[in-house]
C-alpha cells in the first residue's frame, strides 16, 4: 500500500467502522467490556485519593477566602448585569478572544472543550464503577461522543499551540520564570484528548481499549489535585470571580467605619480581593497594557495580585503584618521582594487598562487604591509632593495651590454669569479650567460653543476641587471634605444639570461622591457637543486630527464616539495605533500629575511619540490633564510637533469671534 493513500473498506464484522490505510476507525467510542472487582476497587481508591488530594490542597484556599473580611458594600444586585457578564465573558469567552485573538481563541477552544467533556468525564468515571449512563451504542451516546471528539481535536491542537507559545515563543508578558507545572498540565490535557480520540481507532473488548481507558483515567486523576496550587485554579474560581466582581468599572469601595483605613494588614483584605487574587491566570495582559510597567517602572499589576496571594498564603487573612513591605521589618523569613511594594502602588495612574484587559474579573485599581489608602490614611506614605498636594487642597481648595481669588479674576474677565438657578447648566470649571492657563482657554472656548447654541449656563460662585487626586492617592479625609463641600455648594445653588470639560471631575462627581450624597446629573462636554453637533459648524479644512482617548472618559465612562463625532466635524479623523478601549494613558491619572518626576521613561512621552508618528497635523484631546501632559511631551519627541487642541477648541475656531454671554 502506498504511504499516505486513503483506502476505505467496509467490513461486515465491524458494523459502523471503516479502515483508514489498514487502521480501523470506529464510528463509536470503544469502551472496556467489563471490569474485574479488583479493577473497580482500585479505580475507586484512585478516585477517592485524587478527590481527597484536591480538597486537601484547595481547602486552605477556600478557608482563606471565606475567613477574609466581608465586603461592606457588596450586593448581588443588579443580578441581570451579573448574569450577562457571566454569559458574555465566561461562557462566550469574548474578552479572552477580543484582546488576544489567536491565543485567545485557543484558550476559548480549550474552555469550550472542557464544557463539552464534562458529560464525557462523568460517564467515564461512572463506567469505572459499572454505572455508566451514556452507552456508546445508543443514538444519544454515539452522537454525543462524536460531538465531543470534534472538541477533543480542537483542544489537542489548541493546547499544543499554547504550549509552544509559552515555552518556545515566550512573550515577555508571560513572565521570565518558566512554570514546568504548567507544561506538565498542558501535557496531561493533551494526553486526555489523545487517549479519547484513540478510542475511536481500536476495537472494543481488546487490551488496547483497557490500556487507553486507564491512561485517560490516570491523566484525569493526576490533573485534578494539581489545580489548586497552580494558575489553573482559575478553572474553578474565575467563573465565580466574574459573576461576583464589584459592580462598576474600577469602583473604589467605601470604608467600613472609623476604624477602616484601607488595606493595611491581612485583616483588611476582603473576600472579593481574596477571591480575585486566587483567580489570577498569570496571563500578563494587565502587565502588557500597564503604562507604568511598559515604561520601566517598578509597578507590575500582575505582581501586585500575586504578591497579595503570596501574603495570604504566608500570613493568612487574620494577620496583623503590614501588607506593604515598607511597613514591615525585613528578615530572612520576610524578604521584601516577595510581597507588595509601596513604590509600585504609588506608580499607578489608575488608567484601568489592567482591569479592562483581565479575562478573569480581577479589579486591580480598587486593590491598588486600597493599598494607597492604607499607607496614606495611617501616615506610612511620606512624600513631599503628596503632602504639598493635600495641603493645597485643604488650604486653597484646588490641586494647583492657587488662591481662589485667581479663579474669581478669570470669571470676571470672561464675564461668566454666576449660577442662580435660572440657567439650564452649571458649568463646572474644575482645577484645570479655573486655574491652569491652558485649561482656562478650553473653558473659554467651550463657553463660546454654549453661547453659539443659545444654552444658558452659569458657574458656581465658590467651587473647590472634586477631590479626585486625593481619592486616587488614598487620602479619604481630604476627599470627604472636598466632596461634602461640593455637594453642599450644588444643593445651595439649586443646580439640576452640570457640564464639565474634565473626565476626572465627571467620574468623581457622578460616582465617587455617592458615598456622601447624590450630585445632580453631570455630563462631559464631548457628550454635550455631540448631542448638538447638527447645530455646530462643519469645517471643510481637511486638516488631519488624531484623537487621544482619555482613560477617564473612555474606559471609565464608555464615551468613545461622541468626541470622535466632534473631531470629524473639524477635520479628518485619524486613529492612533492604540485607541478606544486600548488607548494608552497620558500619565496624569491617579494623582501622578502632582507627584513630580517619574522613574523610567515618561508615560506622556511614549504616548506623545505614538500620536506624533501618525503624521496628523493636530492632536485632539478631551481632557485638560491629557492636554497638560502633552504640551511639553510633543515638543520633546518631535522637531515639528503637531498642534495640540481640545475638542472644544477645535469647534470654537469656526465660530464668530464675538458673541454675547448666555445668561
Amino acid at each position: 500500500m502506498v504511504a499516505g493513500s486513503f483506502v476505505a473498506v467496509v467490513e461486515p464484522r465491524y458494523a459502523g467502522s471503516i479502515l483508514l490505510s489498514g487502521l480501523s476507525v470506529s464510528a463509536s467510542l470503544a469502551e472496556p467490556d467489563r471490569f474485574s472487582w479488583s479493577e473497580t476497587a482500585l479505580f475507586a481508591v484512585l478516585v477517592l485519593a485524587s478527590a481527597g488530594l484536591f480538597f486537601w490542597r484547595f481547602g486552605p484556599i477556600l478557608r482563606t477566602i471565606v475567613r477574609s473580611k466581608k465586603d461592606a458594600d457588596f450586593s448581588l444586585q443588579p443580578i441581570g448585569r451579573r448574569v450577562w457578564d457571566f454569559v458574555w465573558e465566561v461562557l462566550c469567552q469574548t474578552k479572552v478572544i477580543k484582546q488576544r485573538p489567536l491565543p485567545g481563541l485557543a484558550h476559548a477552544f480549550v474552555f469550550w472543550g472542557f464544557l463539552a467533556f464534562a458529560l464525557v468525564s462523568l460517564n467515564h468515571l461512572a463506567t469505572g464503577i459499572r454505572v455508566g449512563f451514556l452507552p456508546p451504542a445508543s443514538y444519544v451516546g454515539n452522537f454525543y461522543f462524536l460531538f465531543a471528539a470534534t472538541w477533543a481535536l480542537l483542544v489537542a491542537v489548541s493546547i499544543f499551540g499554547l504550549f509552544v507559545r509559552r515555552f518556545f515563543v515566550r512573550p515577555i508578558w508571560l513572565g521570565k520564570k518558566i512554570s514546568y507545572e504548567s507544561g506538565f498540565i498542558a501535557f496531561l490535557i493533551f494526553l486526555l484528548m489523545v487517549t479519547y480520540l484513540a478510542a475511536f481507532f481500536v476495537n472494543g473488548g481488546g487490551p488496547a481499549v483497557k490500556a487507553l481507558w486507564w491512561t485517560h483515567t490516570l491523566a484525569l486523576l493526576v490533573f485534578l489535585p494539581l489545580i489548586p496550587h497552580t494558575k489553573h485554579l482559575h478553572l474553578v474560581l474565575s467563573p465565580l470571580t466574574v459573576f461576583l466582581k464589584r459592580d462598576g468599572f474600577s469602583k473604589i469601595p467605601p470604608l467600613a467605619g472609623d476604624e477602616d483605613f484601607g488595606l493595611v494588614t491581612g485583616k483588611d483584605v476582603t473576600q472579593l480581593i481574596s477571591l480575585q487574587t486566587y483567580s489570577c491566570v498569570e496571563c500578563g495582559r494587565c502587565t502588557e497594557h500597564c503604562p507604568a510597567s511598559t515604561t520601566g517602572k517598578v509597578l507590575n499589576p500582575k505582581e501586585i495580585i500575586l504578591g497579595m496571594r503570596s501574603y495570604l498564603n504566608e500570613f493568612g487573612p487574620a494577620s496583623d503584618m503590614s501588607l506593604l513591605t515598607e511597613g514591615r521589618v525585613t528578615s530572612p523569613d520576610n524578604p521584601p521582594a516577595k510581597y507588595l511594594s509601596m513604590e509600585a502602588a504609588f506608580e499607578c495612574t489608575t488608567c484601568g487598562s489592567c482591569e479592562y484587559q483581565c479575562p478573569v474579573g480581577i479589579q486591580h485599581v480598587p486593590i491598588i487604591v486600597g493599598l494607597r489608602r492604607g499607607a496614606t490614611n495611617t501616615g506610612v506614605w511620606e512624600d513631599t509632593y503628596g503632602t504639598k498636594l493635600f495641603l493645597a487642597l485643604e488650604k486653597n481648595g484646588n490641586a494647583l495651590g492657587l488662591s481662589a481669588i485667581e479663579r474669581d479674576k478669570f470669571i470676571q474677565k470672561q464675564g461668566f454669569p454666576i449660577f442662580d438657578g435660572t440657567q439650564e447648566y452649571c458649568l463646572w470649571l474644575g482645577c484645570m479650567g479655573g486655574y491652569d492657563p491652558k485649561g482656562r482657554e478650553i473653558i473659554a472656548d467651550f463657553a463660546r460653543v454654549m453661547n453659539h447654541l443659545g444654552t444658558t449656563f452659569g458657574v458656581l460662585k465658590k467651587e473647590k476641587c472634586t477631590g479626585d487626586p486625593a481619592r486616587r492617592l488614598g487620602n479619604d479625609l481630604v476627599f470627604q471634605t472636598m466632596a461634602e463641600f461640593g455637594l453642599k455648594a450644588l444643593e445651595t445653588a439649586k443646580v439640576q444639570k452640570i457640564v464639565a470639560i474634565c473626565p476626572h471631575c465627571v467620574r468623581t462627581i457622578s460616582n465617587d461622591w455617592r458615598e456622601y450624597g447624590i450630585a445632580p446629573e453631570i455630563e462631559h462636554h464631548s457628550e454635550f457637543m455631540a448631542r448638538h453637533k447638527d447645530r455646530l459648524p462643519k469645517q471643510a479644512s481637511g486638516e488631519s486630527i488624531v484623537y487621544h482617548d482619555p482613560c477617564y472618559l473612555g474606559r471609565y465612562q464608555d464615551v468613545y464616539e461622541e468626541p470622535r463625532e466632534i473631531v470629524a466635524q473639524a477635520g479628518t479623523l485619524v486613529e492612533a495605533p492604540r485607541s478606544h478601549e486600548r488607548s494608552f494613558c497620558c500619565g496624569a491619572g491617579g494623582g501622578l500629575a502632582f507627584l513630580g518626576e517619574e522613574s523610567g521613561e515618561r508615560v506622556s512621552h511614549v504616548r506623545a511619540s505614538e500620536l506624533a508618528k501618525t503624521g496628523a497635523q493636530v492632536v485632539g484631546t478631551a481632557c485638560p490633564f491629557c492636554n497638560t501632559m502633552f504640551r511639553d511631551a510633543l515638543s520633546a519627541v518631535s522637531t515639528a510637533p503637531p498642534q495640540l487642541l481640545d475638542i472644544a477648541q477645535l469647534t470654537a475656531r469656526a465660530l464668530p469671534e464675538t458673541q454675547e454671554m448666555s445668561q
